[in-house]
């Protein structure tokens, strides 16, 4: 029984995560909007380049670094399941799971360092 309920939860939980993400940016763009309106009830002019800011915020310059740091993280923690389990099915099943994030680990490190020169 057991067995069975691992890959659910480990499901349900990726569905939860997923869910929240969309759900906290879809708070955030309401209320930059009903921000927005406010400030136009009041008569307020706004320029464009501030409407830009508010519509879509630009990343940091280490924004790239930041998120390869997660999915490196992930592939690390991916490794160190598979050598607490011992079994060496596992292991590989573990490994093959882990080179996803890490080669998106790697692409992220990759664009961060050739996107911060100028070419």
């Amino acid at each position: 029984m057991s067995d069975e309920i691992i890959p659910v939860v480990m499901f349900i939980g990726l569905t939860v995560v997923i869910s929240l993400m969309f759900w906290f940016r879809y708070r955030t763009r309401t209320e930059v909007q009903q921000t927005i309106r406010r400030v136009l009830d009041k008569d307020v002019v706004l320029t464009p380049e501030l409407l830009d800011r508010l519509g879509q915020p630009t990343a940091g310059k280490n924004a790239d670094l930041r998120v390869a740091t997660i999915w490196l993280s992930l592939a690390v923690a991916l490794v160190l399941c598979g050598l607490a389990v011992g079994d060496e099915e596992v292991m590989r099943g573990t490994l093959a799971g882990a080179a996803f994030p890490f080669c998106i680990g790697i692409a992220y490190i990759l664009n961060w360092r050739f996107a911060s020169e100028d070419f």
